[in-house]
């Protein structure tokens, strides 16, 4: 439906002073613990480095299933409640040495693999459906395509539909989230615009960046994307989930991107269902953060060795 796409105008200024407010907000005491605790379960825990092997993989999982201390836990009465990162986010090459660890450790964490010429997206859409099958068939539950950056640059939207299109149904049982390198799509308007096409096209999620950009997941562009995913719903009733990544390392900035999806979404968006956080050094913070809660002191580099 292109008549939504054309009509698209984003005030800027607008959207940077809201995104502000929300960022000035905080929470304190057993509030901050309790969000902190909320955002481990919405992590999509990842790793995305070329030196990836078997072992660091396997950690991976095991951190996975076990994402903040147990004593940590059961002093703050949450020992009971299961809590678990969302998924496990890795290469295609690593997601059956996922699966097997997952297994080994009698959980059910779904594993995430980047398909699609991730992350620069310049791949022929042959080799990226091919390579979303291959996945599926090592057994990932979930993928993250990337799009070709140049078809919103030249806008190509029906071309950029059709894509997406495909990618959804190589997907299969699997679900799909689309990342947008938002960094890289030249304006607000853009991201707006890439969002609908997406969402058009399938999408289970929309996801800001890659992690590999010079500019990556942003508050502005978190309210520019949840704005688009509200007006899809209002449209068709259906809700598209929403995950912002790369650069996000502080708890603060966690608790910020949970506000602003409460925010905007509302409080049924803050499910692992409906909002991820793609991350692969902010549990380490957050551990920190409910450590320095418990304890009242800063912990050591021993104190959380799997962090």
């Amino acid at each position: 439906e292109l008549g939504w796409i054309s009509k698209v105008h984003v005030n800027r200024p607008a959207v940077v002073r809201h995104a502000e407010q929300i960022r000035r907000r905080t929470v304190k005491g057993n509030w901050q613990a309790a969000w902190l605790l909320k955002a481990v379960t919405c992590i999509d825990l990842t790793t995305l480095s070329g030196d990836d092997t078997p072992s660091n993989v396997h950690r991976l999982c095991f951190k996975a299933k076990h994402p903040i201390r147990e004593d940590l836990l059961e002093a703050l009465d949450m020992h009971n409640k299961g809590i678990t990162v969302a998924a496990v986010c890795v290469y295609p090459a690593r997601v059956t040495d996922a699966v097997n660890a997952l297994k080994a450790a009698a959980c059910n964490i779904p594993v995430a693999s980047v398909a699609a010429g991730f992350p620069s997206g310049q791949t022929p859409l042959e080799i990226k459906l091919a390579e979303i099958k291959l996945a599926v068939q090592y057994g990932a539950r979930e993928i993250d395509i990337v799009i070709n950056r140049s078809l919103v640059l030249t806008g190509q939207w029906e071309g950029l539909y059709e894509e997406i299109r495909q990618c959804r149904k190589a997907c299969g049982e699997a679900h799909m989230k689309t990342i947008l390198a938002t960094g890289e799509l030249g304006s607000l308007a853009n991201v707006y615009k890439a969002s609908m096409i997406a969402m058009m096209a399938g999408s289970d999620f929309i996801k800001t960046s890659t992690g590999k950009e010079v500019e990556n997941a942003t508050f502005p562009v978190g309210v520019v994307m949840m704005r688009a995913i509200k007006e899809f719903y209002w449209q068709t009733g259906y809700k598209v989930g929403f995950k912002p990544a790369g650069g996000i390392r502080m708890s603060k900035d966690a608790i910020t991107w949970l506000m602003l999806v409460k925010e905007e979404l509302g409080v049924e968006w803050l499910t692992p269902e409906l909002f991820r956080l793609g991350a692969s050094s902010l549990l380490e913070d957050i551990e920190k953060q409910i450590f320095y809660h418990v304890t009242g002191s800063y912990a050591l580099q021993h104190d959380l060795a799997m962090a």
